[in-house]
C-alpha cells in the first residue's frame, strides 16, 4: 500500500530488508483537493503489485498560489526529475523502483497550459491533466460528463451533490465515502468521454477531458480504490 507525505524534499528509491520501495514526486496545481484524494487512495487503494511500496510525496505541498500555476509546476518537477535521474543512475537503480515525478494541473483558463504541456512533454514528464478541473473526474465517479463545459470549473463543480458543497472544508474537500467503489467506472466513462475528441485536436483544446487513471494506475501503482 501507499503512503504518503506532505514533504518538498526528495530521495532516491530505496530497498530495506526484504521491502521494495519507490518513490513518487506530486507536484499539484490545487492545495486542497488533489492531495486530499491522493491521501485517500494511497490509503483505500488496491495496489498492482503489493511487495512494491509506493511512498508518495506532495513536492509543493507548502507553496502558496503564485506557486502552484502549471508552467511553474513543470519547470520545477523538470528539474527534479532530471536531478533524481542522474542520482539514479549513478547508483544503478533497478527501473522498477526507480523514483516518478508527476505533475497534476488543469485547464482552467491558466494562459500557460499550452507551454506547460510541451514542456513536459519535451523532457517526459508524466502529467495527469483535466480540462477545465479535476472535479470533471470527480463526476465521472457518479455519472458521465456529458458535453462541453467551456472551460467553467465551476458547471463541473455544479454537477456534484449538493452535500458534498455542505461538508466540512465545502466542495474542495474529498472524503472517501465521494469516491469509494468508483474507480472502474469512473475511469470506464473517463475513457469514453475522451474518444469523443478527434486525435489532432491539442489536448489543451480538449474539452472535457481528464486522464487522472493515468497517474492512478502507472505512478501510484493502484488499480483500484
Amino acid at each position: 500500500m501507499a503512503k504518503t507525505r506532505g514533504k518538498s524534499d526528495w530521495a532516491a528509491a530505496k530497498k530495506a530488508g526484504s521491502e521494495r520501495r519507490r518513490v513518487v514526486h506530486v507536484y499539484t496545481e490545487g492545495k486542497v483537493t488533489e492531495p486530499g484524494f491522493i491521501r485517500i487512495i494511497t490509503k483505500q487503494g488496491t495496489s498492482a503489485d503489493p511487495t512494491l511500496k509506493v511512498d508518495v510525496r506532495i513536492a509543493n505541498a507548502n507553496d502558496d498560489g503564485s506557486r502552484r500555476m502549471p508552467i511553474d509546476l513543470v519547470e520545477r518537477a523538470v528539474a527534479l526529475q532530471q536531478r533524481i535521474q542522474r542520482e539514479e543512475k549513478k547508483a544503478k537503480v533497478p527501473s522498477k523502483l526507480r523514483t516518478q515525478v508527476w505533475c497534476l494541473f488543469d485547464h482552467d483558463n491558466h494562459p500557460d497550459v499550452e507551454a506547460a504541456l510541451s514542456l513536459a512533454d519535451k523532457h517526459k514528464l508524466p502529467v495527469a491533466f483535466s480540462h477545465p478541473c479535476f472535479e470533471v473526474w470527480r463526476v465521472l465517479h457518479l455519472k458521465p460528463a456529458t458535453g462541453s463545459f467551456g472551460g467553467v470549473c465551476g458547471i463541473a463543480t455544479q454537477r456534484l451533490p449538493n452535500d458534498w458543497h455542505k461538508v466540512p472544508g465545502g466542495i474542495k474537500a474529498v472524503l472517501p465515502e465521494q469516491i469509494k467503489g468508483g474507480y472502474g467506472e469512473a475511469k470506464d466513462r473517463a475513457l469514453r468521454m475522451n474518444a469523443q475528441h478527434p486525435e489532432h485536436l491539442p489536448l489543451h483544446k480538449r474539452d472535457p477531458y481528464t486522464d487522472v487513471y493515468e497517474f492512478v494506475e502507472k505512478g501510484l501503482g493502484i488499480t483500484a480504490y
